[in-house]
This record gives structure tokens, sequence and C-alpha cells, in this order.
């Protein structure tokens, strides 16, 4: 199966997911769309970044695959409800926290760490900013686990601008503007969650979080020019 058909069954599961999540809020059995296709979505990217050839380097495309596997764990403790588990929320942070950890393995093998200073000064203001106003919203048991999390997110996408500018590359490019995916839909669902509602949050977050995903995994290619 070629990388643009497995593109085309990423898009497709994500657009099922997305409507599952939408619609679920009318018809409670358009949930399930949801509770199978969201999880379903990110294994397929997993397998879109693990076909891919030739690669950056293994190391690279293993702690992608290894981050997309803890985007998994975190897609299934997300989508549980409340009343189905209710450290839902928490693992599911967790699990994301990991995926950071694995996705600023990958960024490091190849470039230098906050080579480009003013990236992470530039995110950490934004992050600093956003913190400040989600903070009155935040309860107490979240707060310790959710700066952690914060921190490494941003510490993430700073180091994917920072490699992306150090590099030139397709691969240094695509990462870049998938960390800022992971960050705009991370924000999103933070001020849905803590802030405000925000209309049509499944879209806007999903389609972000399912970007920055398949961004990353496609990066793990080394194109022709590099």
């Amino acid at each position: 199966m070629s990388a643009m058909l497995r593109s085309v069954f990423i898009f497709i599961f994500a657009a099922l997911a997305i409507a599952g999540a939408e619609l679920g809020k009318e018809i409670s059995s358009a949930q399930y769309l949801h509770y199978i296709f969201k999880p379903l979505t990110t294994l397929t990217i997993f397998f879109f970044a693990w076909h891919s050839k030739p690669v950056i380097s293994r190391t690279y495309q293993q702690a992608i695959l290894a981050g997309i596997i803890c985007s998994l764990i975190g897609d299934v403790f997300l989508m549980l409800p409340s009343s189905v588990f209710r450290q839902g929320f928490l693992c599911g942070l967790l699990s994301f926290l990991l995926a950071h950890i694995c996705f600023l393995r990958a960024l490091l093998t190849d470039s230098r760490f906050a080579g480009k200073p003013l990236a992470f000064v530039s995110i950490a203001a934004l992050g600093i900013i956003n913190l400040s106003i989600l903070w009155p919203g935040l309860p107490s048991a979240l707060q310790i686990p959710v700066v952690a999390y914060v921190c490494l997110l941003l510490c993430m996408t700073a180091q994917a601008i920072s490699r992306g500018l150090q590099l030139r590359s397709m691969s240094g490019r695509l990462a870049l503007i998938g960390g800022l995916c992971f960050m705009l839909s991370d924000t999103l669902l933070a001020y849905n969650r803590f802030y405000a509602p925000i209309a049509h949050s499944p879209l806007l977050i999903l389609s972000s979080y399912y970007l920055a995903l398949w961004l990353i995994a496609a990066s793990v290619t080394s194109f022709p020019s590099e």
C-alpha cells in the first residue's frame, strides 16, 4: 500500500472519528463512531510511520513510533466517559506526556537542543500566558500534572521549531508544523475544558491533533532532496 493510499485511509478514519464526536452530542449512537475510529485513526498513523521508506534514521523512526503508541493509549483514556473511568483524563494526560518525551527524543537525534533559543523563548512566553489564563479553572488535583505536561509540550514544540530552522529540510518542516498543530490542539482542548466551551470543539481539536500526528509521522521519511 502506497503512502498516499495510507494517507487517504487516515483522512477517512479521522473524518469518521470527528463526525462521531460532533454528532454524538445529539445522537447517542453516533458516539460509537468516535469510540471506534478515534483509536483506529491513530493506529493507522502508526502504520503509516512504520512503513515509511527510506527513513531519516532508525532511532528517529523508533522514537516517533513510541510516541504515537503513547498517543494511542492517551486517546483511549481521554475518550472514556468519567462514569466508566474517573481518572481517564489524568491517565490520558500522563500518556501524552510520555508521547512528548518520545517525540522530543526523536527531534534531538539530528539537531542541537535549543539550537534556536528565540524559538524556546517565544513558545515559553505563549505557554505562560495560556497557563495564567487557564489557572483559575484548573482543579487543584490537576495543577501539578498539567504544569508538567505543558512544560513537555512546549519543549517538544520549541525543539521542533528549532530543528526545522536548523536542518531546513522537508523532515524538519513537517515536524515543525506538526509540533505547532499539536500545541494548537492541546490549547483548544484546555480552553474548552477549563475556561469556556468552544463551538464545534471536537472538529477543531481532533482535526488539528490528527494533522499534527500525521505530519510528525511523515517527518520519518527521508526525502530525495535531503
